[in-house]
């Protein structure tokens, strides 16, 4: 059996409050109990591939049990284009590499973190 790789899990990536302690959490919905959090969405992404790696080790070594099946294989990502320019492209893929992930994470980090904070501020809005 081929190894998991962090790749093909869904992932969730969610704003935590203030009184959670503020920042990101990631989980897995295929992954019970594996979770982390980051300040930033990239940060709670990149502890959260540390997170998944340490949750396979102990599935597998530990406990010898096989890794679950990701969902995604039976739901498929959505995917959308955007057209940029070249120059806020060569930014994005310079700040990825800084960040040690890929161009797409980055871009969905900042979207979910763009969306939270919009769901924040309606939150405050309606009380």
């Amino acid at each position: 059996m081929s190894k998991a790789k962090f790749e093909d899990y869904p992932f969730d990536l969610r704003p935590l409050a203030k009184a959670e302690g503020g920042g990101w959490l990631i989980t897995w919905p295929d992954l019970d109990g594996c979770m982390s959090d980051g300040e930033t969405p990239e940060a709670a992404i990149q502890n959260g591939r540390d997170a998944f790696s340490a949750w396979m080790a102990v599935r597998g070594q530990d406990l010898k049990r096989p890794a679950p099946k990701p969902s995604r294989t039976t739901v498929k990502p959505a995917r959308f284009v955007l057209r940029t320019p070249q120059t806020l492209h060569a930014r994005l893929v310079a700040r990825a590499q800084a960040e040690g992930v890929s161009l797409n994470t980055l871009v969905t980090s900042f979207i979910a973190e763009s969306l939270g904070k919009n769901q924040r501020l309606g939150a405050k809005n309606k009380t």
